[in-house]
């Protein structure tokens, strides 16, 4: 009996101590750290003085991300055409497709690295963050609502009540508290540990390959003019020798009516490749290698076309194949895992 009975409380120890380490896992994982700015990142641009990003905040924003109510038809939401699992770009579609299964113009840009834009959409217009939903929100094309009929669907909600309270400490569902709390949302998706960061921070040992180091060099002597690390775009607007569409978008002529800003597109950033096909401001090109070739042979001399993509005359720029192998092994140090994976991100 004795002995039965020191078996029962062995059992019931162990089992109080897997549920206390299940506790302090659990609390561990739900630790909110708030934004934080990665150690080989510059200084931010977006001015967290008027929203500090705090976690109930963010967890209305995630809501809200995720909430198809913010569409017409209430098919629709921001997660829709930004997915996580593809650097938050929508997979497989050279242009969004938004309610009715309306096509848009333009590729979906990645929600990645916000915090140090200066600059929003592919042909410029946005330059403020906590403007920037109003433009799919209230697009034909996108999610054909307004935000008049979004914050009343939001308001019909009691769950939302609650969370506006949480977050901004009233339950008034205002447009601004509406969209800061999705910018604390888009502020929080930073991409910062791919191979490259921890190599840059010296973090896990990590270094890169012999072809990957090589392909770094390249990197630097042939395309980091524009794609300025770390974050690999240098947030300008630039032509770039794109044939123009069939629809002749005119890019950042668009927003600002210069002429000088015809065919001119937001450099993108060059990370997370491996999850964001297809390429350019209209998905064109499917892969990299085409994307290869386009800068290499097909180089239009185009209105405003870049003064670096046509030097002496000579258009484009010169790669010859061990060249482009050892780019794009560098390429490849450029994508982020975690990024893709971060659970904190995902719908709840």
């Amino acid at each position: 009996m004795q002995t039965r009975y020191i078996k029962y409380l062995l059992v019931i120890v162990i089992f109080v101590y897997a549920c206390k380490k299940s506790e302090d896992i659990h609390e561990k994982v739900e630790t909110f750290l708030g934004f934080q700015k990665p150690k080989n990142f510059p200084e931010t641009v977006y001015n967290f003085a008027n929203n500090p990003v705090t976690k109930e905040g963010f967890e209305l924003g995630r809501m809200l991300f995720y909430e198809p109510r913010l569409s017409r038809d209430n098919t629709i939401s921001c997660g829709s055409c930004h997915i996580q699992s593809s650097a938050f770009t929508q997979h497989g579609h050279d242009v969004s497709h938004g309610i009715d299964d309306r096509l848009g113009t333009r590729n979906s840009p990645p929600i990645m690295n916000l915090a140090w834009n200066k600059a929003f959409m592919w042909g410029g217009g946005i330059y403020d963050l906590d403007l920037f939903p109003i433009s799919p929100i209230t697009a034909h094309e996108e999610m054909d609502e307004s935000l008049e009929n979004v914050l009343n669907k939001l308001k019909a909600m009691d769950k939302y009540k609650n969370k506006f309270k949480a977050a901004f400490s009233t339950e008034e569902i205002s447009t601004a508290n509406f969209l800061k709390a999705l910018s604390q949302f888009m502020l929080m998706c930073v991409s910062s540990n791919s191979k490259y960061d921890k190599v840059m921070r010296k973090e896990d040992n990590a270094s890169f390959t012999t072809t990957e180091l090589e392909g770094y060099e390249l990197f630097k002597q042939k395309c980091a003019s524009c794609h300025t690390e770390p974050l690999f775009t240098d947030n300008g607007f630039r032509n770039n020798g794109l044939a123009p569409s069939p629809i002749n978008d005119l890019g950042l002529y668009t927003a600002t009516l210069l002429t000088a800003d015809k065919y001119k597109f937001k450099v993108p950033s060059l990370r997370n490749l491996k999850y964001t096909a297809p390429f350019m401001h209209d998905g064109r090109f499917l892969t990299l290698d085409a994307v290869f070739t386009h800068y290499i042979h097909e180089v239009q001399a185009t209105e405003n076309l870049d003064p670096l993509l046509n030097k002496n005359g000579v258009r484009g720029i010169a790669i010859n194949n061990e060249e482009k192998t050892k780019l794009m092994a560098f390429l490849n140090t450029l994508n982020d895992e975690d990024f893709i994976n971060n659970k904190l991100l995902a719908e709840q």
